[in-house]
Protein backbone atom coordinates (compact mmCIF):
# COMPACT_ATOMS: atom_id res chain seq x y z
CA UNK A 1 0.00 0.00 0.00
CA UNK A 2 1.60 3.26 -1.16
CA UNK A 3 0.23 6.67 -0.08
CA UNK A 4 1.80 9.66 1.67
CA UNK A 5 -1.27 10.16 3.90
CA UNK A 6 -0.92 7.79 6.84
CA UNK A 7 -4.63 7.72 7.87
CA UNK A 8 -5.62 6.62 4.37
CA UNK A 9 -3.00 3.87 4.41
CA UNK A 10 -4.45 2.71 7.72
CA UNK A 11 -7.96 2.70 6.23
CA UNK A 12 -6.88 0.61 3.23
CA UNK A 13 -4.83 -1.82 5.30
CA UNK A 14 -7.72 -2.25 7.72
CA UNK A 15 -10.18 -2.83 4.88
CA UNK A 16 -8.04 -5.43 3.17
CA UNK A 17 -6.77 -6.94 6.40
CA UNK A 18 -10.35 -7.69 7.37
CA UNK A 19 -10.70 -10.04 4.40
CA UNK A 20 -9.18 -13.45 5.14
CA UNK A 21 -7.84 -13.93 1.61
CA UNK A 22 -5.60 -10.83 1.75
CA UNK A 23 -2.42 -10.05 3.63
CA UNK A 24 -0.79 -6.60 3.54
CA UNK A 25 2.95 -7.24 3.24
CA UNK A 26 4.28 -3.67 3.16
CA UNK A 27 3.61 0.06 3.13
CA UNK A 28 5.37 3.06 1.63
CA UNK A 29 4.83 6.83 1.82
CA UNK A 30 6.56 7.98 -1.38
CA UNK A 31 7.37 6.81 -4.90
CA UNK A 32 11.00 5.93 -4.33
CA UNK A 33 10.19 3.81 -1.29
CA UNK A 34 7.45 2.13 -3.33
CA UNK A 35 9.96 1.05 -5.98
CA UNK A 36 12.31 -0.33 -3.33
CA UNK A 37 9.52 -2.24 -1.59
CA UNK A 38 8.18 -3.62 -4.87
CA UNK A 39 11.58 -4.96 -5.91
CA UNK A 40 12.21 -6.41 -2.45
CA UNK A 41 8.81 -7.97 -1.77
CA UNK A 42 7.56 -8.77 -5.31
CA UNK A 43 3.95 -8.44 -4.07
CA UNK A 44 0.98 -9.86 -5.92
CA UNK A 45 -0.76 -6.48 -5.86
CA UNK A 46 0.29 -2.85 -5.36
CA UNK A 47 -2.16 -0.07 -4.45
CA UNK A 48 -0.57 3.18 -5.57
CA UNK A 49 -1.39 6.88 -5.22
CA UNK A 50 -0.56 9.35 -8.01
CA UNK A 51 0.46 12.48 -6.13
CA UNK A 52 3.36 11.66 -3.79
CA UNK A 53 6.63 13.29 -2.65
CA UNK A 54 10.03 12.54 -4.23
CA UNK A 55 8.50 10.58 -7.13
CA UNK A 56 4.90 10.56 -8.35
CA UNK A 57 2.93 7.35 -8.72
CA UNK A 58 2.94 7.38 -12.52
CA UNK A 59 6.73 7.40 -12.71
CA UNK A 60 6.93 4.90 -9.85
CA UNK A 61 4.62 2.54 -11.75
CA UNK A 62 6.76 2.88 -14.87
CA UNK A 63 9.82 1.66 -12.94
CA UNK A 64 7.93 -0.96 -10.92
CA UNK A 65 6.71 -2.61 -14.12
CA UNK A 66 10.37 -3.36 -14.95
CA UNK A 67 11.47 -4.44 -11.47
CA UNK A 68 8.35 -6.37 -10.43
CA UNK A 69 6.64 -7.34 -13.70
CA UNK A 70 4.32 -9.86 -12.03
CA UNK A 71 2.93 -7.34 -9.55
CA UNK A 72 -0.49 -5.98 -10.50
CA UNK A 73 -1.14 -2.30 -9.92
CA UNK A 74 -4.31 -0.50 -8.88
CA UNK A 75 -4.17 3.28 -8.62
CA UNK A 76 -6.15 4.75 -5.72
CA UNK A 77 -6.00 8.51 -6.12
CA UNK A 78 -7.86 11.81 -5.89
CA UNK A 79 -6.72 12.49 -9.45
CA UNK A 80 -9.54 11.77 -11.89
CA UNK A 81 -8.51 13.43 -15.15
CA UNK A 82 -9.09 11.18 -18.16
CA UNK A 83 -5.55 11.80 -19.42
CA UNK A 84 -3.89 10.63 -16.20
CA UNK A 85 -6.15 7.60 -15.92
CA UNK A 86 -5.43 6.59 -19.53
CA UNK A 87 -1.69 6.99 -18.91
CA UNK A 88 -1.99 4.75 -15.86
CA UNK A 89 -3.67 2.02 -17.89
CA UNK A 90 -1.15 2.44 -20.73
CA UNK A 91 1.62 1.71 -18.23
CA UNK A 92 -0.04 -1.58 -17.36
CA UNK A 93 -2.19 -0.67 -14.35
CA UNK A 94 -5.16 -3.00 -13.99
CA UNK A 95 -7.45 -0.77 -11.96
CA UNK A 96 -8.19 2.84 -11.08
CA UNK A 97 -10.22 3.84 -8.02
CA UNK A 98 -11.00 7.48 -7.24
CA UNK A 99 -10.37 7.97 -3.51
CA UNK A 100 -13.80 9.41 -2.82
CA UNK A 101 -15.24 6.04 -3.92
CA UNK A 102 -12.70 3.84 -2.14
CA UNK A 103 -15.08 2.97 0.69
CA UNK A 104 -17.48 1.24 -1.69
CA UNK A 105 -15.15 0.16 -4.50
CA UNK A 106 -11.86 -0.96 -3.00
CA UNK A 107 -12.62 -4.62 -2.33
CA UNK A 108 -14.47 -4.97 -5.62
CA UNK A 109 -11.51 -3.44 -7.47
CA UNK A 110 -9.03 -5.82 -5.83
CA UNK A 111 -11.16 -8.89 -6.53
CA UNK A 112 -11.73 -7.83 -10.14
CA UNK A 113 -8.05 -7.20 -10.85
CA UNK A 114 -7.03 -10.51 -9.29
CA UNK A 115 -9.42 -12.15 -11.76
CA UNK A 116 -7.35 -10.64 -14.57
CA UNK A 117 -9.93 -7.96 -15.44
CA UNK A 118 -9.68 -4.17 -15.45
CA UNK A 119 -11.60 -2.08 -12.93
CA UNK A 120 -12.63 1.53 -13.53
CA UNK A 121 -14.13 3.70 -10.79
CA UNK A 122 -17.75 4.76 -11.09
CA UNK A 123 -16.50 8.37 -10.99
CA UNK A 124 -15.02 7.74 -14.46
CA UNK A 125 -18.10 6.09 -15.96
CA UNK A 126 -18.82 7.21 -19.49
CA UNK A 127 -15.16 7.43 -20.51
CA UNK A 128 -13.58 4.88 -22.82
CA UNK A 129 -10.08 3.70 -21.97
CA UNK A 130 -7.69 1.51 -23.92
CA UNK A 131 -5.53 -1.18 -22.36
CA UNK A 132 -2.45 -3.18 -23.39
CA UNK A 133 -3.34 -6.00 -25.76
CA UNK A 134 -2.16 -8.83 -23.52
CA UNK A 135 -3.47 -8.36 -19.96
CA UNK A 136 -2.54 -11.03 -17.41
CA UNK A 137 -4.97 -13.85 -16.80
CA UNK A 138 -6.63 -14.57 -13.45
CA UNK A 139 -4.32 -14.64 -10.45
CA UNK A 140 -3.78 -18.19 -9.20
CA UNK A 141 -6.40 -19.47 -11.65
CA UNK A 142 -8.59 -22.33 -10.47
CA UNK A 143 -9.52 -25.30 -12.57
CA UNK A 144 -13.17 -24.23 -12.59
CA UNK A 145 -12.71 -20.54 -13.40
CA UNK A 146 -15.98 -18.92 -14.44
CA UNK A 147 -17.26 -15.94 -16.40
CA UNK A 148 -19.79 -14.15 -14.22
CA UNK A 149 -19.78 -10.40 -14.80
CA UNK A 150 -21.74 -7.66 -13.10
CA UNK A 151 -22.26 -4.29 -14.76
CA UNK A 152 -23.63 -1.26 -12.94
CA UNK A 153 -25.42 1.36 -15.01
CA UNK A 154 -26.58 4.88 -14.18
CA UNK A 155 -29.95 4.55 -15.95
CA UNK A 156 -32.22 2.08 -17.74
CA UNK A 157 -31.23 3.22 -21.24
CA UNK A 158 -27.60 2.40 -20.52
CA UNK A 159 -28.67 -0.95 -19.06
CA UNK A 160 -30.62 -1.88 -22.20
CA UNK A 161 -27.77 -0.82 -24.47
CA UNK A 162 -25.30 -2.89 -22.45
CA UNK A 163 -27.49 -6.00 -22.42
CA UNK A 164 -28.22 -5.66 -26.14
CA UNK A 165 -24.50 -5.50 -26.93
CA UNK A 166 -23.80 -8.55 -24.75
CA UNK A 167 -26.61 -10.52 -26.45
CA UNK A 168 -25.51 -9.49 -29.94
CA UNK A 169 -21.92 -10.60 -29.25
CA UNK A 170 -22.94 -13.97 -27.81
CA UNK A 171 -25.42 -14.74 -30.60
CA UNK A 172 -22.73 -13.77 -33.11
CA UNK A 173 -20.49 -16.47 -31.64
CA UNK A 174 -23.20 -19.07 -32.10
CA UNK A 175 -24.11 -19.25 -28.43
CA UNK A 176 -27.61 -19.60 -27.00
CA UNK A 177 -28.62 -16.68 -24.80
CA UNK A 178 -31.06 -16.75 -21.86
CA UNK A 179 -32.44 -13.27 -21.14
CA UNK A 180 -34.12 -12.59 -17.78
CA UNK A 181 -35.78 -9.18 -17.93
CA UNK A 182 -39.09 -7.41 -17.39
CA UNK A 183 -41.66 -7.54 -20.19
CA UNK A 184 -41.05 -3.88 -20.99
CA UNK A 185 -37.30 -4.41 -21.22
CA UNK A 186 -37.76 -7.60 -23.25
CA UNK A 187 -39.71 -5.66 -25.90
CA UNK A 188 -37.15 -2.86 -25.98
CA UNK A 189 -34.27 -5.34 -26.24
CA UNK A 190 -35.87 -7.08 -29.22
CA UNK A 191 -36.31 -3.70 -30.93
CA UNK A 192 -32.65 -2.83 -30.38
CA UNK A 193 -31.43 -6.22 -31.55
CA UNK A 194 -33.59 -6.20 -34.67
CA UNK A 195 -32.22 -2.77 -35.56
CA UNK A 196 -28.58 -3.56 -34.79
CA UNK A 197 -28.17 -7.21 -35.83
CA UNK A 198 -29.30 -8.40 -39.28
CA UNK A 199 -28.83 -12.01 -38.11
CA UNK A 200 -31.11 -11.67 -35.08
CA UNK A 201 -34.09 -13.12 -36.97
CA UNK A 202 -32.13 -16.29 -37.70
CA UNK A 203 -31.18 -16.63 -34.05
CA UNK A 204 -34.86 -16.35 -33.13
CA UNK A 205 -35.82 -19.07 -35.61
CA UNK A 206 -33.07 -21.34 -34.28
CA UNK A 207 -34.35 -20.84 -30.73
CA UNK A 208 -31.01 -19.46 -29.54
CA UNK A 209 -32.64 -16.38 -28.03
CA UNK A 210 -34.59 -17.46 -24.92
CA UNK A 211 -36.48 -14.56 -23.27
CA UNK A 212 -37.73 -15.13 -19.72
CA UNK A 213 -40.04 -12.71 -17.91
CA UNK A 214 -38.28 -11.87 -14.67
CA UNK A 215 -41.50 -11.37 -12.67
CA UNK A 216 -42.91 -14.75 -13.69
CA UNK A 217 -39.56 -16.41 -13.05
CA UNK A 218 -39.23 -14.94 -9.56
CA UNK A 219 -42.80 -15.94 -8.73
CA UNK A 220 -41.77 -19.54 -9.45
CA UNK A 221 -38.71 -19.44 -7.21
CA UNK A 222 -39.84 -17.30 -4.27
CA UNK A 223 -41.91 -18.56 -1.33
CA UNK A 224 -43.07 -15.78 1.01
CA UNK A 225 -40.04 -13.66 0.11
CA UNK A 226 -37.53 -16.50 0.53
CA UNK A 227 -35.71 -18.12 -2.37
CA UNK A 228 -36.45 -21.83 -2.84
CA UNK A 229 -32.88 -22.91 -3.56
CA UNK A 230 -33.67 -26.46 -4.64
CA UNK A 231 -36.34 -25.34 -7.09
CA UNK A 232 -34.10 -22.59 -8.44
CA UNK A 233 -31.27 -25.06 -9.09
CA UNK A 234 -33.54 -27.59 -10.73
CA UNK A 235 -35.35 -25.16 -13.03
CA UNK A 236 -32.24 -23.15 -13.91
CA UNK A 237 -30.25 -26.24 -14.83
CA UNK A 238 -33.16 -27.48 -16.92
CA UNK A 239 -33.25 -24.10 -18.71
CA UNK A 240 -29.50 -24.21 -19.37
CA UNK A 241 -29.79 -27.74 -20.79
CA UNK A 242 -32.63 -26.62 -23.09
CA UNK A 243 -30.59 -23.65 -24.29
CA UNK A 244 -27.49 -25.78 -24.86
CA UNK A 245 -29.32 -27.91 -27.41
CA UNK A 246 -29.83 -24.85 -29.63
CA UNK A 247 -26.26 -23.50 -29.52
CA UNK A 248 -24.31 -23.79 -32.78
CA UNK A 249 -20.96 -22.35 -31.72
CA UNK A 250 -17.74 -24.35 -31.68
CA UNK A 251 -17.72 -25.36 -28.94
CA UNK A 252 -21.44 -24.77 -28.24
CA UNK A 253 -21.99 -22.61 -25.20
CA UNK A 254 -24.79 -20.98 -23.22
CA UNK A 255 -24.82 -17.35 -22.07
CA UNK A 256 -27.28 -15.65 -19.73
CA UNK A 257 -27.96 -12.04 -18.86
CA UNK A 258 -30.56 -9.83 -17.26
CA UNK A 259 -31.88 -8.27 -14.10
CA UNK A 260 -33.13 -11.07 -11.85
CA UNK A 261 -31.05 -10.31 -8.74
CA UNK A 262 -31.20 -6.56 -9.30
CA UNK A 263 -35.01 -6.75 -9.30
CA UNK A 264 -34.91 -8.44 -5.88
CA UNK A 265 -32.56 -5.76 -4.52
CA UNK A 266 -34.87 -3.01 -5.83
CA UNK A 267 -37.73 -4.76 -4.03
CA UNK A 268 -35.75 -4.49 -0.78
CA UNK A 269 -34.86 -8.16 -0.63
CA UNK A 270 -31.05 -8.05 -0.83
CA UNK A 271 -30.57 -11.43 0.87
CA UNK A 272 -32.55 -13.13 -1.90
CA UNK A 273 -30.62 -11.12 -4.51
CA UNK A 274 -27.29 -12.32 -3.14
CA UNK A 275 -28.58 -15.90 -2.90
CA UNK A 276 -29.56 -15.74 -6.58
CA UNK A 277 -26.10 -14.44 -7.49
CA UNK A 278 -24.45 -17.23 -5.49
CA UNK A 279 -26.51 -19.86 -7.32
CA UNK A 280 -25.82 -18.38 -10.75
CA UNK A 281 -22.15 -18.27 -9.81
CA UNK A 282 -22.23 -22.00 -9.13
CA UNK A 283 -23.95 -22.60 -12.46
CA UNK A 284 -21.40 -20.43 -14.27
CA UNK A 285 -18.62 -22.53 -12.81
CA UNK A 286 -20.22 -25.98 -13.11
CA UNK A 287 -21.91 -25.57 -16.51
CA UNK A 288 -19.45 -23.16 -18.18
CA UNK A 289 -22.24 -20.63 -18.65
CA UNK A 290 -21.18 -17.07 -19.47
CA UNK A 291 -23.26 -14.69 -17.32
CA UNK A 292 -23.70 -10.92 -17.36
CA UNK A 293 -25.82 -9.34 -14.59
CA UNK A 294 -27.12 -5.80 -15.08
CA UNK A 295 -27.96 -3.34 -12.28
CA UNK A 296 -29.23 0.23 -12.43
CA UNK A 297 -27.57 1.82 -9.42
CA UNK A 298 -27.21 5.47 -8.46
CA UNK A 299 -24.14 6.74 -6.62
CA UNK A 300 -26.41 7.59 -3.68
CA UNK A 301 -27.70 4.03 -3.42
CA UNK A 302 -24.17 2.66 -3.82
CA UNK A 303 -23.01 4.75 -0.85
CA UNK A 304 -26.13 4.19 1.27
CA UNK A 305 -26.07 0.41 0.79
CA UNK A 306 -22.37 -0.14 0.22
CA UNK A 307 -22.34 -3.37 2.25
CA UNK A 308 -24.88 -4.93 -0.12
CA UNK A 309 -22.96 -3.55 -3.10
CA UNK A 310 -19.75 -5.19 -1.91
CA UNK A 311 -21.50 -8.52 -1.26
CA UNK A 312 -22.96 -8.42 -4.79
CA UNK A 313 -19.55 -7.64 -6.29
CA UNK A 314 -17.95 -10.48 -4.37
CA UNK A 315 -20.12 -13.02 -6.23
CA UNK A 316 -18.74 -12.04 -9.64
CA UNK A 317 -15.57 -12.60 -11.62
CA UNK A 318 -15.66 -9.10 -13.13
CA UNK A 319 -17.14 -5.79 -11.97
CA UNK A 320 -17.78 -2.86 -14.32
CA UNK A 321 -19.44 0.54 -13.95
CA UNK A 322 -20.73 2.00 -17.18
Amino acid sequence: MVDDFAPFREFVCSTLGGASEFCVVGEAADGLAAIQKAEELQPDLILLDVGMPQLNGIEAARRIRKLAPSSRIIFVSQESSVEVVQLAFSLGAMGYVVKAYAGTELLAAVQTVLQGRHFVSARLAGNVFTYPEDPPGPFSPHKNARSHEVRFYSNHTALLNGLAQFIKTELGEGNAVIVLATKVHQNLLVQRLQAADPNFGSALQQGRYLPMDVDETLATYMVEGVLDVARFRKESEKLVDTAARTAIGKPPRVAACGECASTLWCRENPDAAIAVEQLWDEIARERNVKICCGYVLSNLQREREHDIYERICAQHSCVCSE
